[in-house]
């Protein structure tokens, strides 16, 4: 009869493995806490000249550089496409079942993308009129002390 001869108890190292995994999600939390207070005052708000890869590392963690939009698009294509092979899966059960979700299924998928899609070009505009009134401020601005003077 074989016999398993272990030098621990499993109950026991299940404890010991949830202590240490309590330790170290407090270090983690601790940690993340800590740099991302650093990241965000030292390089996200800092006025420091970078390079030209920083810079654009920096407006990415500044929310400047949408990544949804390319993220949105492979996933509905991926979407689509597993929609329309999947309904493949109904033409032995029962064909209009077969039909309407061939049909009806990448239809429903592309409103579903538009409407996510409308935020972000509302964003996007936003973000364009934004940046037009903050130059015609400054614009502005200049104008008027060049009258003044």
């Amino acid at each position: 009869m074989y016999y398993n001869n272990y030098d621990y108890d499993s109950i026991n190292h299940a404890i010991e493995v949830g202590q240490v995994m309590a330790v170290w999600t407090i270090v983690a939390l601790i940690l993340a806490i800590v740099g991302g207070i650093l990241v965000y005052f030292l390089f996200i708000k800092g006025n420091h000249k970078l390079g030209k890869g920083l810079a654009k590392f920096r407006d990415l963690l500044d929310f400047k550089i949408m990544l949804i939009e390319p993220i949105l698009k492979i996933l509905y294509l991926m979407l689509t496409i597993f929609i329309v092979l999947f309904s493949f899966n109904f033409i032995a059960v029962n064909f209009l079942a077969f039909l309407l979700f061939l049909l009806l299924g990448p239809v429903i998928v592309r409103l579903i993308y538009e409407g996510s899609l409308i935020l972000i070009m509302i964003w996007k505009n936003t973000k364009i009129i934004s940046e037009n009134t903050e130059k015609s401020k400054e614009k502005k601005s200049t104008n008027e002390k060049a009258k003044e003077e």
